[in-house]
């Protein structure tokens, strides 16, 4: 399915919205409700591809779950409710369900195969199988269990101290869920702290969470409590329409009930950074998690150099901070981010290519890029590649483009943004 977008009328981009749930509470919600003991509801859940890949593979493994639109209900029995899948689990584009579900099937006493999309099948999961494997689970697959379709024998799993390379919340929250059901303490040490979802979610289903600097621990043994979790909008997903009303001329937008995590808001840091009118109100902790109103306006915008510690906190972010870097005075350096290399697709490469069918000034470096604004863009034909957020970006930039913006397999959207387009008329009308 392709998709044009023209630019945007001189009224400017207006309106109050309301973005998606979080794709990664959304997950985590589903995840934990089917291993606690009793019912568990989701409120603002979701209903992206990812996160319906979720649902389906629990439901696989013997759970009861009903989802109507954006709300669920999740019937756990505790890990024992969860049985042997009589069907391949199959994970759709979402790395999250891969990697999360891994750390919990390696402690259960069943087999179990996973596989996923073409784009999947690329991805490297030995960064969760070795950790795994140190634990005891039987793990196999292609390339010695790096790439999917993935086998997993779990069983009798024991704690370890683990040193991680990368900050990656996927693998940090795979070998912690993996410690709640093995034998004594789990603790994971991250070069930089990554997105704490699980760990805070954990928490709220009563288990007890360690935090010690770049260390996470828990203890084995646990019992899931069920839970009412209310999720607040995706930051990732509002990044789009935040970088949109700074761009777009005329533009005041405001997005409420979106999640402010501070391991989430890399991108509200590098919009203040470059100089964006944005406000923050109505602050407040719903589940232990951060919640706020954002408003954003056209903005006077100065190239920065985004790189080190903030880097995992905006990762899902840059496609769209490189859009938003075209349209700064100066230049704007991203570095320290290799981690975009293992994306659905290649960031650096697809993000520098589709912006320089537009005409952006960028260049991809080993670990990120360099922008030149402020450029004047113009229209073409570009693709996501089957990657949501590249698809978003185009999206975006087709509102302050010359011409028209043609973005094939923009269909990928719908994987964290099913009513992408529909919002982005809202705000137009």
């Amino acid at each position: 399915m392709n998709e044009s977008v023209q630019a945007v009328n001189e009224k400017g981009l207006n309106g109050t919205l309301t973005v998606p749930g979080d794709k990664s509470i959304s997950h985590r919600a589903v995840m934990f409700g089917a291993i606690a003991e009793g019912i568990t509801t989701v409120e603002g859940f979701l209903p992206g591809e990812d996160c319906l890949s979720t649902i389906s593979c629990f439901q696989k493994l013997g759970v009861t779950i009903e989802q109507n639109g954006d709300k669920v209900e999740i019937e756990g029995k505790g890990y024992e409710g969860l049985q042997e899948p009589q069907d391949i689990l199959d994970v759709g584009n979402s790395g999250t369900t891969t990697r999360l579900m891994m750390g919990i099937l390696a402690t259960l006493p069943f087999h179990s195969v996973i596989i996923g999309d073409e784009s999947i099948a690329k991805r490297p999961m030995s960064r969760v199988t070795n950790p795994l494997r140190e634990m005891g689970a039987q793990i196999d697959g292609r390339d010695n269990g790096n790439l999917t379709p993935i086998s997993i024998r779990g069983g009798h799993t024991k704690g370890i101290s683990y040193q991680s390379k990368v900050a990656s919340a996927q693998v940090k929250s795979c070998i912690l869920l993996a410690g709640l059901q093995s034998e004594g303490e789990t603790s994971v040490t991250e070069p930089h702290r990554s997105r704490d979802h699980t760990e805070r979610m954990l928490s709220a289903f009563g288990v007890p969470v360690k935090r010690d600097g770049l260390t996470t621990s828990v203890r084995g043994g646990q019992t899931l409590t069920a839970q009412h979790i209310v999720v607040p909008g995706d930051i990732s997903s509002a990044a789009f329409l935040l970088v949109a009303g700074s761009i777009v001329p005329n533009s005041k937008i405001t997005l409420e009930n979106v999640g402010v995590n501070p391991t989430r808001t890399g991108i509200i840091d590098v919009l203040q950074q470059m100089g964006a009118r944005l406000e923050i109100s109505n602050q407040r902790i719903v589940n232990d998690e951060p919640v706020a109103d954002l408003t954003i306006s056209t903005s006077e915008l100065q190239g920065i150099e985004i790189s080190g510690d903030i880097i995992p906190r905006l990762i899902d972010e840059i496609p769209v901070i490189a859009l938003l870097a075209t349209q700064a005075t100066g230049t704007t350096v991203i570095k320290d981010a290799e981690e975009l290399k293992v994306k659905e697709t290649n960031r650096i490469d697809t993000v520098v290519s589709q912006l320089k069918k537009l005409g952006a000034s960028i260049e991809a470096t080993d670990d990120g890029m360099i922008i030149h604004g402020k450029t004047e863009l113009h229209g073409a034909n570009v693709s996501s590649f089957g990657d949501h957020r590249i698809g978003m970006a185009m999206a975006i930039a087709g509102c302050i483009t010359k011409g028209q913006v043609t973005i094939e397999n923009s269909d990928a959207i719908a994987v964290s943004y099913p009513n992408f387009f529909e919002h982005l008329r809202t705000l137009q009308q």
